[in-house]
Protein backbone atom coordinates (compact mmCIF):
# COMPACT_ATOMS: atom_id res chain seq x y z
CA UNK A 1 0.00 0.00 0.00
CA UNK A 2 2.91 2.32 -0.60
CA UNK A 3 2.32 5.49 -2.54
CA UNK A 4 3.97 6.28 -5.84
CA UNK A 5 6.82 8.04 -4.03
CA UNK A 6 7.68 4.97 -1.95
CA UNK A 7 8.56 1.41 -2.82
CA UNK A 8 8.66 -2.00 -1.25
CA UNK A 9 11.83 -4.02 -0.99
CA UNK A 10 12.57 -7.56 0.11
CA UNK A 11 13.36 -8.06 3.78
CA UNK A 12 17.01 -7.40 4.47
CA UNK A 13 17.37 -5.38 1.28
CA UNK A 14 20.77 -3.80 0.58
CA UNK A 15 21.27 -0.07 0.82
CA UNK A 16 21.02 0.41 4.57
CA UNK A 17 23.10 3.32 5.87
CA UNK A 18 26.48 2.24 7.26
CA UNK A 19 26.45 1.69 11.01
CA UNK A 20 22.71 1.28 11.29
CA UNK A 21 20.94 -1.79 12.56
CA UNK A 22 19.46 -3.51 9.50
CA UNK A 23 16.16 -5.43 9.45
CA UNK A 24 16.64 -9.16 9.77
CA UNK A 25 15.68 -11.58 7.02
CA UNK A 26 13.85 -13.80 9.51
CA UNK A 27 11.98 -11.20 11.52
CA UNK A 28 10.96 -12.14 15.07
CA UNK A 29 7.22 -12.46 15.69
CA UNK A 30 5.98 -9.45 17.63
CA UNK A 31 2.34 -10.32 18.37
CA UNK A 32 1.18 -12.18 21.48
CA UNK A 33 -1.98 -14.31 21.31
CA UNK A 34 -3.23 -13.49 24.81
CA UNK A 35 -2.66 -9.77 24.32
CA UNK A 36 -4.48 -9.76 20.98
CA UNK A 37 -7.35 -11.76 22.45
CA UNK A 38 -7.81 -9.15 25.16
CA UNK A 39 -7.86 -6.24 22.71
CA UNK A 40 -10.18 -8.05 20.30
CA UNK A 41 -12.61 -8.87 23.10
CA UNK A 42 -12.47 -5.45 24.72
CA UNK A 43 -12.23 -3.32 21.57
CA UNK A 44 -15.30 -1.18 22.31
CA UNK A 45 -14.28 -0.63 25.93
CA UNK A 46 -10.69 0.21 24.97
CA UNK A 47 -11.92 2.56 22.22
CA UNK A 48 -13.87 4.61 24.77
CA UNK A 49 -11.13 4.49 27.41
CA UNK A 50 -8.27 5.43 25.08
CA UNK A 51 -9.94 8.43 23.44
CA UNK A 52 -8.31 11.04 25.76
CA UNK A 53 -4.88 9.39 25.69
CA UNK A 54 -3.81 9.73 22.09
CA UNK A 55 -1.46 12.68 22.30
CA UNK A 56 -4.07 15.34 22.93
CA UNK A 57 -3.70 15.84 26.66
CA UNK A 58 0.09 16.13 26.88
CA UNK A 59 0.66 17.81 23.52
CA UNK A 60 2.64 15.02 21.89
CA UNK A 61 0.36 14.74 18.87
CA UNK A 62 0.39 18.52 18.36
CA UNK A 63 4.18 18.48 18.49
CA UNK A 64 4.31 15.61 16.02
CA UNK A 65 2.05 17.45 13.60
CA UNK A 66 4.04 20.66 13.96
CA UNK A 67 7.24 18.82 13.04
CA UNK A 68 5.93 17.59 9.69
CA UNK A 69 5.54 19.32 6.31
CA UNK A 70 2.08 20.16 5.04
CA UNK A 71 0.34 17.12 3.57
CA UNK A 72 2.95 14.77 4.98
CA UNK A 73 2.64 11.02 4.59
CA UNK A 74 2.85 9.20 7.91
CA UNK A 75 2.49 5.70 9.30
CA UNK A 76 0.70 4.90 12.56
CA UNK A 77 2.01 1.58 13.83
CA UNK A 78 -0.30 0.15 16.46
CA UNK A 79 -3.10 2.59 15.65
CA UNK A 80 -5.54 1.12 18.17
CA UNK A 81 -9.06 2.45 17.67
CA UNK A 82 -7.75 5.15 15.34
CA UNK A 83 -8.11 8.29 17.45
CA UNK A 84 -4.66 9.70 16.63
CA UNK A 85 -4.86 8.62 12.97
CA UNK A 86 -8.22 10.36 12.61
CA UNK A 87 -6.76 13.56 14.06
CA UNK A 88 -3.82 13.36 11.64
CA UNK A 89 -6.18 12.91 8.71
CA UNK A 90 -8.22 15.88 9.87
CA UNK A 91 -4.98 17.91 9.88
CA UNK A 92 -4.44 17.09 6.20
CA UNK A 93 -1.93 14.24 6.52
CA UNK A 94 -1.97 11.07 4.44
CA UNK A 95 -2.03 8.22 6.97
CA UNK A 96 -1.35 4.52 6.74
CA UNK A 97 -2.63 2.93 9.96
CA UNK A 98 -1.90 -0.63 11.12
CA UNK A 99 -2.76 -2.67 14.19
CA UNK A 100 -2.40 -6.37 14.99
CA UNK A 101 -5.86 -6.46 16.62
CA UNK A 102 -8.67 -7.04 14.14
CA UNK A 103 -11.12 -5.76 16.74
CA UNK A 104 -9.35 -2.43 17.07
CA UNK A 105 -8.91 -2.13 13.31
CA UNK A 106 -12.68 -2.48 13.00
CA UNK A 107 -13.17 0.37 15.48
CA UNK A 108 -10.68 2.53 13.58
CA UNK A 109 -12.44 1.88 10.29
CA UNK A 110 -15.75 2.87 11.86
CA UNK A 111 -14.06 6.17 12.70
CA UNK A 112 -13.21 6.72 9.04
CA UNK A 113 -9.59 5.57 9.25
CA UNK A 114 -8.61 3.11 6.47
CA UNK A 115 -6.79 0.89 8.96
CA UNK A 116 -5.20 -2.45 8.12
CA UNK A 117 -4.50 -5.53 10.19
CA UNK A 118 -0.72 -5.74 10.29
CA UNK A 119 2.26 -6.39 12.51
CA UNK A 120 5.55 -4.57 12.96
CA UNK A 121 7.54 -7.30 11.24
CA UNK A 122 5.48 -6.96 8.05
CA UNK A 123 6.66 -3.38 7.45
CA UNK A 124 8.68 -3.43 4.22
CA UNK A 125 8.22 0.11 2.88
CA UNK A 126 11.33 2.04 1.81
CA UNK A 127 11.61 5.83 2.12
CA UNK A 128 7.83 6.12 1.98
CA UNK A 129 6.93 8.30 4.98
CA UNK A 130 7.72 11.70 6.47
CA UNK A 131 6.79 10.52 9.97
CA UNK A 132 6.11 7.46 12.10
CA UNK A 133 3.77 7.50 15.11
CA UNK A 134 4.22 4.53 17.48
CA UNK A 135 2.22 5.39 20.57
CA UNK A 136 2.44 2.77 23.33
CA UNK A 137 2.16 -0.19 20.94
CA UNK A 138 5.73 -1.43 20.51
CA UNK A 139 5.72 -2.17 24.24
CA UNK A 140 3.55 -5.23 23.53
CA UNK A 141 6.31 -6.74 21.37
CA UNK A 142 9.19 -8.70 22.95
CA UNK A 143 12.30 -6.64 23.69
CA UNK A 144 14.37 -8.88 21.44
CA UNK A 145 12.31 -7.71 18.44
CA UNK A 146 12.77 -3.98 19.04
CA UNK A 147 16.04 -3.53 17.10
CA UNK A 148 14.49 -5.15 14.04
CA UNK A 149 11.29 -3.10 14.33
CA UNK A 150 13.17 0.18 14.67
CA UNK A 151 15.38 -0.75 11.71
CA UNK A 152 12.22 -1.32 9.65
CA UNK A 153 10.81 2.03 10.74
CA UNK A 154 14.07 3.78 9.85
CA UNK A 155 14.06 2.14 6.42
CA UNK A 156 10.45 3.23 5.87
CA UNK A 157 11.17 6.88 6.67
CA UNK A 158 12.57 9.47 4.33
CA UNK A 159 15.77 11.28 5.38
CA UNK A 160 14.93 13.63 8.24
CA UNK A 161 11.70 11.74 8.94
CA UNK A 162 10.16 12.31 12.35
CA UNK A 163 9.50 9.53 14.86
CA UNK A 164 7.34 9.57 17.97
CA UNK A 165 7.68 6.53 20.21
CA UNK A 166 5.76 6.05 23.47
CA UNK A 167 6.83 3.31 25.89
CA UNK A 168 6.62 2.29 29.54
CA UNK A 169 9.61 2.81 31.79
CA UNK A 170 11.12 -0.15 33.60
CA UNK A 171 12.97 -3.38 33.00
CA UNK A 172 12.19 -6.79 31.56
CA UNK A 173 8.91 -8.27 30.35
CA UNK A 174 5.79 -9.28 32.26
CA UNK A 175 2.01 -9.43 32.00
CA UNK A 176 -0.32 -6.90 33.55
CA UNK A 177 -3.46 -7.68 35.54
CA UNK A 178 -5.41 -8.09 32.30
CA UNK A 179 -3.00 -10.66 30.89
CA UNK A 180 -1.40 -8.34 28.32
CA UNK A 181 2.31 -8.73 27.65
CA UNK A 182 4.46 -5.67 28.26
CA UNK A 183 8.13 -4.96 27.64
CA UNK A 184 9.84 -2.15 29.55
CA UNK A 185 12.96 -0.06 29.02
CA UNK A 186 14.94 2.71 30.70
CA UNK A 187 15.85 5.98 28.99
CA UNK A 188 19.54 5.13 28.36
CA UNK A 189 18.59 1.87 26.67
CA UNK A 190 15.97 3.60 24.56
CA UNK A 191 18.43 6.25 23.42
CA UNK A 192 20.92 3.55 22.47
CA UNK A 193 18.36 1.60 20.43
CA UNK A 194 17.25 4.70 18.54
CA UNK A 195 20.83 5.71 17.78
CA UNK A 196 21.67 2.19 16.56
CA UNK A 197 18.69 2.35 14.19
CA UNK A 198 20.00 5.59 12.67
CA UNK A 199 18.03 8.21 14.57
CA UNK A 200 19.42 11.52 15.83
CA UNK A 201 18.09 14.63 17.60
CA UNK A 202 16.72 12.24 20.23
CA UNK A 203 14.61 13.83 22.95
CA UNK A 204 13.02 11.76 25.72
CA UNK A 205 10.58 13.03 28.34
CA UNK A 206 9.29 11.11 31.34
CA UNK A 207 5.95 11.17 33.15
CA UNK A 208 3.61 8.92 35.11
CA UNK A 209 0.38 7.37 33.91
CA UNK A 210 -2.33 4.86 34.83
CA UNK A 211 -3.04 2.06 32.39
CA UNK A 212 -6.28 0.29 31.55
CA UNK A 213 -5.49 -2.24 34.29
CA UNK A 214 -5.43 0.55 36.89
CA UNK A 215 -1.69 0.31 37.58
CA UNK A 216 0.48 3.42 37.62
CA UNK A 217 3.80 3.29 35.80
CA UNK A 218 6.50 5.49 34.38
CA UNK A 219 6.13 6.60 30.76
CA UNK A 220 8.76 7.51 28.16
CA UNK A 221 7.92 9.77 25.22
CA UNK A 222 10.65 9.98 22.58
CA UNK A 223 10.98 12.22 19.54
CA UNK A 224 13.77 11.64 17.04
CA UNK A 225 14.66 12.25 13.41
CA UNK A 226 16.21 9.90 10.92
CA UNK A 227 19.78 11.00 10.41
Amino acid sequence: MSGADGERAPLGAPGEAPGRTAPTAAAPTTADAATLAWYDGAAADYDAWSAPFNGGEDGTLARFLAGLPAGARVIDLGCGAGHAAAAMMAAGLSVRALDASAGLVSRARARGVPAEVGRFETLEDVAAYDGAWISFSLLHAPLASWPDVLARVARALRPGGLLFLGLKEGEGERRDRLGRRYAYIREPGLRALLAQAGFAEIEVSTSRGVGRDGAETGLLAAFARLA
